[in-house]
């Protein structure tokens, strides 16, 4: 499958991994590249967490203070 960049909306990265899951031709191999995606973004999320505390920009008072918000958006209801 090829598809050009040039006359698409998607960026390459999601027309890369769009090849890759064009070849994933059994749900192992497609459990097994989606756990590989899974895990690369869990690292980079634990990475800017931990740069966020070494930076003296997170600590555990505003963690505690994140998991008491609410921050749902409040229903309009039409009259």
């Amino acid at each position: 499958m090829t598809v050009s960049a040039k006359n698409s909306t998607l960026s390459i990265g999601q027309l890369h991994i769009l090849e890759m899951l064009n070849r994933c031709e059994t749900e192992e191999s497609l459990d097994k590249l989606k756990k590989i995606l899974f895990d690369y973004y869990a690292k980079a999320a634990e990475d800017e967490a931990n740069r966020l505390w070494d930076e003296g920009l997170v600590d555990s008072n505003k963690i505690e203070e994140w998991g008491n918000e609410h921050l749902r958006t409040p229903y309009i209801h039409a009259k």
